[in-house]
């Protein structure tokens, strides 16, 4: 069934661009600008979040008669995911929010809004659009920004109702004043929001876990979920509470975090998860986009690659593709020199060992491509790898030397390499520059090729010769 999600829409635009001086006419900086995105925001994260994992949503909201309007429209006029029914409104100022982004760093953040609250015709046009599509779903999401489509009048008989026909109800809540969201299934408040709404301390995980009891009490609540950012998530419902550990590799934006844990939340209860389950899923999601620069949404691979390495007991230096690109942008405006070298890497010996480490030598980052079983076994024949694809990749993650792990199943890590572009590209002395795959590619937009003289005698396949001799 699609996720009804409900709320303000508001149309997000990242400029991108670089500050190398400041202006002589002011001591401020000159923004050069090289490009710039337009996003859905608010609310329309969140559907951008459900769409980016296939799972389809029905979108309700209010729209001005503007040209931000009309962008919206236009974008998700072309997703297959995404049902939208908007209220128009002349009166009404779509909310845009335009932040200009120098490097990692933004700078400035203009908002287009009219602080006037909706008309009370059309609360009530909203909620006869929301009540209809009742019978379609049976999970609601209200994402409020408090900018007047989920007033008071709306939501206490929305969610009354909602309630009443058991559907859940899932709420990232704005504000101080929470008994407008009285009878809700699931609150997400951040840290700095429960304090506003309780007035107690949420410094501490005791102290996050007595104001969250004391919102759910005083609120008909059935469970909170507080986002406490670099400390992880903590989960509190009337029988028990939990706590999970922040699962980010690196902190890099947190705008729409908190819209991707609904998504992920809302989409794993949807299909029948249990709540504790739906919370890890959400909490390695979170992790996963403030690594990413903007408003970023989740990927569907990217999400199953992370639980599955978890799952798997595997440290987060085992990424995903798109994983890794976001690290190598990241590394890359930080003025770090990103290498790559790839490999099967099945029994780790010395000469193993000797190539990690020249690699590292070449370059601040190093990223290795490991080949996973099934290119393995073409390459190599049924009787490899001798270790499975996860316990090859835990070995190497060990590693100081190792930042970053990709697995593939291609013959060659041409694909990785052309799309992480890497400063340079290390492999054995056994090859020349030109039978090196890619080489020609990092050559062409600058980077450089790195031969590593080998260690005589080291590899697996000498190390099987000689197992098998022995035992025979």
């Amino acid at each position: 069934m699609p996720i009804l999600c409900v709320g303000d829409i508001m149309l997000d635009i990242f400029v991108q661009g670089s500050v190398s001086r400041i202006s002589p006419e002011a001591p401020i900086p000159v923004f050069r600008y090289i490009h710039e995105q337009s996003l859905l925001g608010g609310v329309g994260n969140v559907v951008r979040n459900l769409e980016a994992l296939e799972i389809p949503s029905l979108l309700i909201g209010l729209l001005g008669d503007d040209d931000a309007a009309q962008t919206l429209e236009a974008m998700i006029q072309s997703s297959h995911f995404i049902s939208p029914q908007f209220l128009k409104c002349p009166h009404f100022k779509t909310t845009q929010k335009t932040r200009f982004i120098a490097g990692t760093h933004q700078l400035l953040r203009v908002d287009k809004e009219l602080p006037e609250g909706i008309l009370p015709e059309h609360s009530v046009t909203l909620k006869k659009k929301i009540l209809e599509a009742f019978p379609h779903t049976s999970i609601m999401i209200l994402s409020d920004y408090s900018k007047g489509v989920l007033s008071k009048d709306l939501l206490i008989p929305l969610i009354q109702e909602a309630r009443s026909q058991k559907k859940i109800i899932i709420v990232d809540p704005k504000g101080k004043d929470y008994s407008r969201y009285k009878g809700a299934t699931i609150l997400t408040p951040n840290r700095q929001e429960l304090h506003l709404a309780t007035d107690l301390p949420t410094e501490t995980h005791e102290d996050c876990i007595q104001a969250a009891q004391k919102l759910r009490r005083d609120h008909d609540i059935e469970t909170i979920l507080v986002t406490r950012g670099g400390q992880g998530m903590t989960l509190v419902t009337q029988t028990h509470t939990h706590h999970f550990p922040a699962s980010a590799l690196e902190v890099f934006d947190v705008s729409g975090a908190g819209d991707t844990v609904v998504a992920v939340l809302a989409g794993a209860l949807n299909e029948g998860l249990s709540l504790d389950v739906a919370v890890q899923m959400a909490n390695t999601a979170g992790g996963i986009v403030v690594g990413k620069v903007g408003t970023a949404a989740i990927e569907k691979q990217e999400l199953q690659d992370a639980l599955h390495h978890q799952n798997a007991l595997s440290p987060q230096k085992i990424c995903s593709l798109s994983q890794a690109l976001d690290l190598r942008i990241k590394w890359q405006r930080r003025g770090l020199k990103v290498g790559f070298t790839n490999g099967c890497f099945d029994l780790l010996h010395p000469g193993h060992l000797h190539v990690l480490r020249e690699s590292k030598a070449q370059c601040d980052r190093l990223i290795v491509g490991l080949n996973k079983d099934a290119s393995i076994k073409n390459l190599k024949g049924e009787t490899r790898p001798i270790q499975g694809e996860e316990s090859r990749a835990l070995v190497l993650a060990a590693l100081e030397v190792v930042d970053c792990i990709v697995l593939f199943e291609e013959e060659t890590p041409y694909t990785l390499i052309t799309t992480l572009k890497p400063d340079v590209l290390v492999k054995g002395a056994d090859y020349t520059v030109e039978t090196v795959v890619g080489s020609s590619e990092v050559i062409g937009y600058g980077g450089r090729v790195h031969l590593v003289s080998l260690i005589p005698d080291q590899s697996t396949s000498n190390l099987v010769k000689r197992m098998n001799s022995k035992d025979s």
